[in-house]
């Protein structure tokens, strides 16, 4: 079973956050500058955790994961183009 996730991020070095934004970008949708919108079954939760552990230097850079509900309804205002499969939008 697959759920979905948010992923932010604030990396302090360069070459630290071009690993996490690939390693990102490779298991999700990137949806603004530092938030992916990813879709993982538990298993791939946890690799992706344990693979930005090594990226990161945890006294300096701050990643959160945050879960989301199943059946979602995404408020879009602006520019935003970016649309998860699965997520409804509401203008």
């Amino acid at each position: 079973m697959t759920s979905n996730y948010i992923v932010c991020y604030d990396i302090c070095d360069p070459g630290r956050l071009a690993k996490v934004y690939k390693g990102l970008k490779e298991r999700g949708v990137h949806l603004q500058y530092s938030v992916f919108h990813c879709r993982l079954t538990w298993s791939e939760l946890l690799e992706l955790k344990q693979m930005l552990r090594r990226f990161i230097d945890e006294k300096q850079d701050d990643i959160r994961i945050y879960p989301l509900p199943e059946a979602m309804e995404v408020i879009v205002m602006g520019c935003g183009d970016r649309v998860p499969e699965g997520v409804t939008l509401s203008l």
